[in-house]
């Protein structure tokens, strides 16, 4: 396997990195576990230096470590196969028992396979391994190429040659098709093993090809549904299995199994086999479709390192485990650049450990040829996402083009937009920038080696284990960035592969931080410093960026602020397409919704951040894994390391502690006990306040069941109802999101309109005459969807169309084609008559320039009111083109405050009470009551939700009846002045006044938290970091909903004097101040 690249063979073979500002180890630590559950011990490595190691242990056992049941019946059959072998007539009769007990004797297929095959199965596989020999025979390479398979429903037989540690790049690739067909899927309802063995035998001729049998069977277990904490091997064993495996075998596999059981990566064994030095067993555990297409991807690896396979086993267990069992030695002719075996078997572990978190890279094929080596590969495939993101930019000429167009002109503005999605989605494909990529392996492996000289620390207990990875870093050469641009110049053939390649310097420039060589990990991921963001497409600077690469997935956080919080979604997809569109707007969505959050949080001290998380098109049914994955590698950036071995430090260039504050959104609610949980058992001191939205048995305050976030969204829809003089009753109101989720089932309960129209992801429910209030509160109680609508109570006007439903007439005639696309574009119905529209649930952009165009009539808008509970459901310029028709709309960043609100209190809560009071005072008690103090701290909260809400909502619609601004503009001037005007504060002289500091916090601070505590007790255990939020957002909040966006010279000197004079009359009372 020579490499292509000009790095010279001996400094390749390692798989790993550069030298480094520190003359480090190998980039072999690059271990991430992706679809691995996460845990605090992520990953059990077997490896000289490691914390779980020692020499590896030496197994006793003479032969293999799987003895096949005896078939008594194995001579009988025998010779009913040459009886028939001899009656077909096609091998010569003195060549007929010297085949069959060749295939019987020598290629080392054990009773099973006699057993389960019938005769013309046996027969046939006999007479095509006869003519593979002739054909080899007649060919001028005298190559052996033989390609059996035979697929039954509960078993299959692949039979094949291949030459020993080379990997097989063509042909049928058997390995992948087990993966694909067989292993990828399988479960404790229907799973597969698998057996498969090299023979040793030669054929007549020159060529080095040995027979490669692989035997899959559907497991059959005694006890199908145990406990997924269950062990024991006479349990959870597959029948085959406990009637083959060794005593040897199975003490192995029990104490493996112990091992991966409790932990979220795989666990990984190594054993030396007694009399035979030159031969290993390894051994690997891990989660049923944890690790798709590893067992495919493992032959690669070794085969990288000079090693073969002569025996290899894959079991699954009825507790959900897979165990892969691999006997590996040195190929019969090493190369000069192959390590010798115990090299090269440490290296095979901690690939392993790292094909575990992406089994198939997007340059697996680079790797298999060596072109590439593990490590490469890997950061080729990170950089291949970071580029597809980031170098579909809008460029110059699009910077040009807004200043020459206008974009208040509706026209211009609609240009704009068209171009910008075009020109997004047509510069570079993924697949285009893929071919680029793997066109210049030798750029790769010099930018690597830059990636790798930054972020590569060499452990203490590697300085005398000098290991080939070790020896390669020390001879690679590092380029400086303007070196690397320089040769890039040179090596690439055209502008669009140089700015694929300058790609691969901003990334290697802007990581802060990785845990791409962290001993243990679940997913990589990476702290960028997101300066390189063109600011004429992000105009507000973000301050942190994570991205997290895993196989089943790709995801962002995003946040504008050092102290920030936000929830956490899940993006599924219905199709590959759908998949593509996800993947293209995931970035610019994530930032949209940060910045949305940013703006709705003007009133509590957390700044704005979110999380989305885009599930692989392959992965949809993986949410939970890839939650799990994405939380705890972000926590590895989070987190200083505490177990040698296996979370090792880390280069940290950012060089201060961060602490994220998280909680749920679409596709997690029930997802973050287990992150809360996670936190708390990894060490993490913050762990009472990391997610929001937890269960009360952990302190949490659940949004739906109290409906914070509905709270704040009533309150714009009752303020235009009361400012207006209108009856609720008679408001014909339309929503979208139903009463299956969070905010659709708290608006249907709380409000008291006339529903004639809602749409849910069932499908479209409409009555001109009003929907029933009690069928919909059903609904709404109950969570469940539209489709459960009892129709009957429709009246002969009203109608439910469902997505799935295709060719229905509605009661005016209209023919509904497909109830998927009328479900999509209800909301711009032109035959809808409405009052209101409050969206509380949709896909964001459901309303753009383009679309707004339906809901424009002579220049109006058909719908009077929109209160945006959705968060994006509105662009921008929509938005001001419905307002400039008259429409009175509040946007989602004022509107959909209330969880943020509620969250933040929950978070401040868990920050002021020590974990002994947290849980007496905030967690929900065994019997499931729950504590005195945590029902009324959640009345002070949904009080203060209301409140907030209330004084925004005064404050948009008073400075909207003077300045005739549009309201969607008011509330980004009003949040971009609370939070600029707040970071000012926090800096100021006013912070360091104790009487002030005392006073404002006094007030914003709960009062069940300050009577309970105390403000000193507070003041102590609260991060002086986010007290200081506290004080800047409470102080800059008051005052610009009471004097405005655009306040007076002396506006503020007023409002302080004001507030100076207040405390001193507070002080003459000797009373807290506790004015809101």
């Amino acid at each position: 396997m020579d490499s292509p690249s000009k790095t010279p063979p001996e400094q390749r073979a390692n798989g790993h990195g550069p030298p480094g500002v520190v003359h480090n180890k190998l980039l072999e630590q690059v271990i991430r576990t992706p679809d691995r559950m996460p845990s605090p011990q992520p990953t059990h490595l077997s490896v000289p230096g490691g914390a779980h190691s020692g020499a590896h242990r030496t197994l006793q056992e003479e032969g293999i470590g799987y003895v096949a049941p005896k078939f008594e019946g194995k001579e009988a059959q025998m010779e009913q196969v040459m009886d028939m072998i001899e009656d077909k007539g096609f091998l010569p009769a003195e060549f007929v028992e010297q085949e069959t007990k060749w295939f019987y004797n020598e290629l080392g297929i054990d009773d099973m396979y006699f057993q389960t095959e019938g005769i013309d199965a046996i027969v046939s596989h006999i007479l095509s391994l006869y003519a593979g020999k002739i054909a080899a025979y007649a060919r001028d390479d005298r190559k052996l190429e033989l390609r059996l398979d035979k697929e039954a429903a509960d078993h299959a037989v692949y039979i094949d040659t291949s030459v020993p540690g080379a990997a097989v790049l063509e042909g049928p690739r058997y390995e992948q098709r087990i993966d694909e067909k067989y292993l990828n899927g399988s479960t404790t309802e229907r799973g597969y093993r698998v057996e498969s063995f090299r023979s040793d035998s030669r054929f007549p001729g020159e060529g080095e090809e040995r027979i490669r049998c692989y035997f899959v069977y559907q497991t059959q277990f005694k006890s199908p549904k145990p406990s997924p904490e269950e062990t024991d091997l006479e349990i959870v064993g597959e029948s085959r299995f406990l009637q083959k495996a060794t005593e040897n075998t199975r003490a192995i596999y029990q104490e493996v199994m112990n091992n991966a059981v409790n932990r979220a990566g795989p666990v990984i064994e190594v054993f030396n086999m007694a009399g035979r030095p030159q031969e290993k067993r390894l051994v690997i555990a891990y989660r049923q479709r944890s690790a798709m297409g590893i067992f495919s991807a493992l032959s690669d690896l070794y085969h990288f390192y000079g090693l073969t396979s002569t025996r290899k086993y894959v079991e699954q267990f009825s507790n959900g485990m897979t165990i892969v069992s691999v006997y590996l030695r040195p190929i019969a002719r090493p190369k000069p650049e192959h390590p010798r075996i115990d090299d090269g078997i440490e290296q095979v572990v901690k690939g392993v450990s790292l094909l575990y978190c992406v089994p198939q890279s997007k340059f697996q094929g680079q790797f298999a040829i060596g072109s590439l080596n593990l490590q490469e590969a890997i950061y080729a495939h990170c950089v291949w996402v970071f580029v597809g993101h980031f170098l579909n930019r809008l460029g110059s000429e699009y910077t040009s083009l807004i200043s020459i167009l206008d974009p208040n002109n509706g026209v211009h503005a609609e240009i704009l937009s068209k171009m910008k999605r075009r020109l997004r989605m047509e510069t570079y494909t993924s697949d285009y920038i893929m071919e680029i990529i793997a066109r210049y392996p030798e750029l790769v492996h010099a930018l690597y080696v830059n990636f790798a000289s930054t972020h590569y620390l060499q452990r203490e207990q590697d300085n005398f284990i000098k290991t080939i990875s070790s020896r390669y870093l020390e001879v690679a050469q590092v380029l400086s960035y303007e070196e690397l641009e320089s040769r890039i110049k040179k090596t690439v053939a055209n502008p669009n592969e140089q700015t694929v390649f300058k790609a691969f310097i901003t990334f290697n420039q802007k990581i802060l931080k990785t845990n791409f060589y962290t001993p243990t990990k679940v997913a990589l991921s990476f702290r960028f410093k997101p300066d390189f963001l063109p600011s004429f497409e992000y105009p507000q600077p973000l301050y942190g960026m994570f991205l997290v690469i895993s196989s089943e997935f790709r995801g962002f956080h995003l946040r504008f602020r050092d102290i920030a919080r936000g929830g956490i979604r899940i993006v599924k997809s219905r199709n590959r397409e759908a998949y593509s569109i996800n993947a293209r707007s995931l970035f610019d969505e994530n930032y949209n919704l940060a910045n949305t959050q940013q703006r709705k949080n003007k009133d509590i001290p957390e700044g704005g951040s979110k999380g989305v998380i885009l599930l692989d098109f392959r992965h949809q049914d993986k949410a939970k894994q890839a939650f799990e994955k994405y939380i705890d590698s972000i926590m590895d950036l989070l987190l200083p390391p505490t177990s040698p071995g296996i979370k090792d430090p880390i280069v940290d260039l950012h060089g201060q502690e961060e602490i994220l504050f998280m909680g749920p959104d679409e596709n997690t609610a029930d997802l973050v006990n287990w992150a809360t949980d996670h936190a708390r058992k990894r060490g993490a001191p913050w762990w009472k306040s990391f997610f929001t939205g937890k269960s009360p048995m952990l302190g949490g305050i659940p949004h739906d069941t109290y409906g914070m976030t509905t709270l704040s969204v009533r309150q714009y829809v009752e303020g235009i109802y009361r400012e207006l003089g209108l009856d609720p009753s008679s408001v014909r109101k339309l929503q979208t999101g139903g009463p299956d989720g969070d905010l659709g089932s708290n608006e249907i309960i709380l409000g008291n309109e006339k529903y004639t129209a809602i749409v849910d992801g069932a499908g479209v429910l409409v009555d001109p005459n009003g929907l029933d209030r009690q069928e919909l509160l059903r609904l709404a109680k109950k969570r469940v969807m539209i489709s459960e609508y009892d129709i009957s109570r429709l009246s002969p006007q009203g109608y439910r169309v469902l997505v799935d439903e295709k060719n229905i007439t509605l009661p005016d005639g209209e023919v509904v084609d497909s109830g998927m696309i009328f479900r999509n574009r209800f909301h711009l119905n032109k035959n809808l008559e409405i009052d209101s529209f409050v969206p509380c649930g949709g896909r964001p952009e459901s309303i753009d320039l383009s679309s707004v165009q339906d809901l424009i009539v002579g220049g109006k808008s058909r719908i009077p009111y929109i209160v945006e509970g959705a968060n994006l459901f509105i662009t921008q310029d929509a938005k001001l083109r419905l307002e400039k028709g008259g429409c009175i709309l509040y946007k989602d960043a004022s509107a959909n405050k209330g969880g943020v609100t509620s969250s933040s209190l929950e978070v401040l809560a868990s920050l002021c009470f020590d974990d002994e009071s947290f849980v007496e005072n905030m967690c929900q008690k065994p019997d499931g009551s729950l504590p005195q103090f945590y029902q009324d701290y959640v009345k002070e909260v949904q009080a203060t939700i209301k409140e907030n809400a209330t004084l925004e909502f005064q404050a948009i619609w008073r400075e909207h009846q003077e300045t005739k601004t549009p309201r969607s503009t008011l509330s980004d001037t009003l949040s971009i002045a609370i939070t600029n005007l707040d970071e000012q504060l926090q800096n100021s002289s006013m912070w360091k006044d104790e009487e002030l500091r005392r006073s404002v916090l006094l007030d914003a601070l709960p009062g069940l938290l300050l009577d309970k505590i105390g403000l000193d007790t507070i003041v102590q255990r609260v991060p002086d970091k986010y007290l200081r939020s506290i004080f800047g957002s409470y102080l800059a909040s008051r005052f610009v909903y009471q004097y405005g966006s655009s306040p007076g010279q002396f506006a503020f000197f007023d409002f302080m004097s004001k507030r100076k004079e207040e405390m001193l009359s507070a002080q003459e009372k000797s009373l807290p101040m506790r004015s809101k």
